[in-house]
């Protein structure tokens, strides 16, 4: 084992079946492939184990939570810098930065088991010098003087839409985006909190739907521009 590896005893459990990527992912992304792959072996193991992750997902690791993340890429020109908040075990944020070395993320999660967890991942992939791991809120005010003024800041499965505009665009530059994973309910989300949006000067890009030649449904975004 090399300290790349996650530990060994931690995926003992889990079936190569479970671990083997579809092909579109070496088909899509070539030698970024291999770090994604990597990752899926710590989410898999070391992520379970700790419960960052359920059991019951592994077999639906890559097209509901790997895939399904980084089709948001997609929405991401080259070079950007973008924030994920509620991060978690790093969904879509580290997820994203394995497919695309030329973004630079940072990673906002409050917990400490999952901030420890991600900066182990992190450095095993060799990302440090792209991709932070911030513990706190979105909404701290430190929080806000490390990240601030991201051209996009990313949730997935984090907060209804209302509370991620007040947290998230604090965090943006004037003119930067909002990528919000969102599922089918993603127009009535928009709908329901429009007197917000409109509040918050949000503009509503749209609900774009996003690697359709990836993951079936395809993924989910509401976009929102803060002006």
């Amino acid at each position: 084992m090399t300290g790349s590896e996650p530990p060994a005893s931690a995926g003992e459990a889990v079936s190569a079946a479970d671990l083997t990527p579809p092909d579109v992912v070496f088909q899509r992304f070539g030698a970024s492939a291999e770090l994604l792959v990597r990752y899926a072996g710590w989410l898999a193991g070391p992520g379970t184990v700790r419960g960052l992750l359920g059991p019951r997902e592994i077999p639906r690791l890559w097209d509901r939570h790997l895939l399904n993340s980084v089709a948001v890429a997609e929405l991401v020109p080259s070079g950007a810098r973008l924030v994920d908040i509620g991060t978690g075990a790093g969904l879509p944020g580290l997820a994203m930065a394995c497919v695309r070395p030329d973004l630079t993320v940072d990673l906002v999660e409050s917990l400490l088991r999952r901030t420890d967890f991600l900066t182990e991942v992190v450095a095993a992939l060799e990302l440090t010098d792209r991709v932070r791991v911030i513990r706190g809120r979105a909404e701290d005010i430190s929080v806000r003087n490390t990240v601030g003024s991201a051209q996009f800041v990313t949730a997935r499965a984090v907060a209804p839409l209302d509370r991620l505009v007040r947290w998230s665009f604090p965090l943006l530059r004037p003119g930067g985006s909002l990528l919000a994973v969102k599922g089918a309910s993603a127009e009535d989300e928009v709908a329901e909190h429009q007197q917000l949006l409109t509040r918050m000067r949000a503009e509503v890009m749209g609900v774009i739907e996003c690697g359709a030649e990836l993951v079936d449904p395809p993924t989910r975004v509401v976009h929102l521009v803060r002006r």
